[in-house]
């Protein structure tokens, strides 16, 4: 692993549109890999990259993404900040047009100072996010490079895994 991450935002974003073609050669290649192998490989760099990255310094997935809500987690949320569930709903949650339950605002309500203020009762959409712990790379790579240039995590463990692949766009 090299000794130094990309975590600056606005590198990430410089960088995006510059990889972009080569990310897509990627996309390709990863495509025609062990499905197995290529998990462990993300695994083990997720762990490596997240253990050197510190989100709250980030904070760039509570800022720009929609969050998906399971119904169960507004009745626990709602509980948690002792809100009746439909002042909880109406404050906090929309419906979007296929019927998901979203956090309504972008960015979250719940981020602070680039930290979570529902923390231990986040959303299980922000306790796993970017995802890269779950086993099918392979299945979830097209939204994983969605994220390319606004996450950190996902950036530099996509070019440690290029790395590690001997990965060489044409």
């Amino acid at each position: 692993m090299k000794t130094s991450l990309v975590t600056d935002l606005s590198i990430l974003l410089e960088l995006a549109p510059v990889n972009e073609e080569a990310n897509e050669e990627f996309y390709i290649y990863l495509k025609s890999q062990d499905d197995s192998h290529l998990d462990e490989l993300v695994h083990r760099l997720n762990v490596e990259v997240s253990a050197q990255i510190d989100c709250t310094q980030c904070g760039n997935c509570c800022r720009s993404l929609i969050i998906n809500i399971d119904p169960l987690e507004t009745h626990t949320l709602s509980g948690y900040l002792d809100l009746p569930l439909q002042v909880f709903k109406e404050k906090y949650v929309e419906e979007s047009q296929q019927g998901q339950l979203v956090v309504n605002t972008v960015p979250c309500h719940f981020l602070e100072n680039n930290k979570c203020t529902i923390y231990e009762h986040r959303f299980l959409q922000c306790r796993e996010f970017p995802h890269l712990h779950k086993t099918g790379f392979q299945k979830r790579l097209q939204g994983t490079l969605l994220h390319y240039g606004n996450c950190p995590i996902v950036f530099n463990v996509i070019e440690e895994l290029k790395a590690e692949l001997s990965f060489r766009p044409e």
